[in-house]
């Protein structure tokens, strides 16, 4: 099992979603609204005068088998507006309760 943190801009939280359901990838914890910059490029989402926009997380557990296919599905998301921004880190989880 991996966890996924993806970070994104809020415009595209609604396809975000449906990356998870197209990947059978059912639970998922949203953040809501978030404030940050990306690390190399893109603007801030700091929801201010300067930088109105705002941004997105959400963690996901998914199986092993299923990772490749939502990275590839979040990346193809991501092209198709560059400038908005997304991002997604896997974390291997090695227990669980």
């Amino acid at each position: 099992m991996q966890a996924i943190f993806i970070s994104y801009d809020l415009a595209h939280h609604e396809k975000v979603i449906e990356v998870l359901n197209a990947c059978s990838c059912r639970g998922y914890t949203s953040f809501g609204t978030v404030q940050g910059r990306g690390s190399k490029t893109g603007e801030p989402h700091l929801g201010t005068h300067a930088w109105p926009s705002l941004a997105s997380a959400m963690l996901t557990f998914v199986e092993d088998d299923r990772v490749d296919s939502l990275l590839k599905r979040l990346k193809a998301l991501d092209e198709t507006k560059p400038k908005l921004g997304l991002r997604a880190f896997v974390w291997p989880i090695t227990k669980t309760i």
